[in-house]
């Protein structure tokens, strides 16, 4: 009985710290205020403001929750910062021009370095360039398969994605695109890969074992420029960030019908969804703002000031 009491406290303990992890916050990076806007998730008002160095964009969290990385583009660095405190707590280098990036599970940041078509790993605690793989022109988006064993860096001049496998970080293949891609998302099996094309107006479906585009749907509206993309919760729904068409465009991840456009701010960016599925939020970057979707009704149930050209957001919930 006595042992049992010991492993039963353990377990509650370690979900009590889990929890503890999680500030229910959403971060917003402001590439032009070079700061981060901190949004209170139960109020959806603007809390605190960070000043974080020049031109922030890309930005996740550690696998525990326990820091927050940003990329200071201009300053080719990764600035870490406490999501509780909000102090930031260190920075590193991070090779030239680090716009966007994704956590691996075993907390390895991997980055796309635009200025020299490179995308390298970095281990964030210690700052240690751990490998950096050639690829395309102009890397820009990143994606990592839930299982840790796949990453995608879309190269917008070569208008590629390249799949690069983990732990040999050895490009297993090159996977031609519409013009200039600029984000993806895995489904969590990590059979199915979704692609933005930004100057086709294009969403494609790919097969991520047979490395195969099944599927496109361009997006209508010529002014769609199309950046972020994202998978609902039942992976049954992406929602895609529309740019200049100033929409979150819905799309049905199996057949790939857009089901309707979600108007939104000016130059709509970065997505990001609760864990939950409730809420998705997108920053809009002329207008300087977050809207917040309801994704039950698909509509816009508050918009957010922010700062200036709101470019990445993630949620710590």
């Amino acid at each position: 009985m006595k042992k049992a009491f010991i492993v039963i406290t353990s377990l509650l303990l370690g979900l009590s710290s889990a929890f503890a992890a999680q500030t229910n916050r959403i971060f917003v990076t402001n590439e032009r205020s070079n700061t981060i806007s901190v949004i209170n998730g139960d109020t959806l008002e603007v809390e605190a403001s960070i000043d974080i160095g020049v031109r922030p964009r890309g930005i996740g969290l550690s696998p525990d929750g326990s820091e927050l990385y940003i990329a200071v583009s201009e300053e080719n660095k990764i600035a870490v910062v406490d999501p509780k405190t909000l102090k930031i707590l260190r920075s590193f280098q991070a090779g030239s021009d680090p716009e966007a990036f994704a956590v691996h599970p075993n907390g390895n940041i991997y980055i796309s370095n635009e200025d020299d078509a490179k995308a390298s790993v970095f281990n964030p605690h210690t700052g240690q360039k751990i490998a950096e793989i050639q690829v395309g022109l102009e890397p820009e988006g990143v994606a990592i398969s839930p299982d840790g064993s796949k990453v995608i860096v879309t190269s917008e001049s070569t208008n590629m994605l390249h799949v690069i496998a983990v732990p040999g970080h050895k490009i297993i293949a090159n996977i031609l695109v519409g013009a200039r891609p600029r984000a993806a998302v895995f489904t969590r099996d990590g059979k199915i890969a979704y692609s933005t094309s930004e100057i086709s107006g294009e969403v494609k479906k790919i097969d991520m074992q047979n490395y195969k585009i099944i599927a496109k749907v361009k997006i209508a509206d010529e002014r769609a420029k199309p950046k972020d993309v994202i998978l609902s919760k039942d992976e049954k729904i992406l929602y895609v960030a529309g740019g200049r068409a100033n929409q979150v465009i819905v799309i049905n991840a199996t057949d790939m019908k857009i089901i309707k456009g979600i108007p939104v701010g000016k130059r709509v960016w970065g997505l990001a969804i609760t864990k939950d599925g409730k809420r998705v939020f997108s920053t809009d970057g002329v207008s300087g703002t977050v809207s917040v979707i309801d994704t039950d009704k698909n509509e816009v149930i508050k918009t957010i000031t922010v700062g200036k050209f709101p470019w990445g957001v993630v949620i710590d919930d």
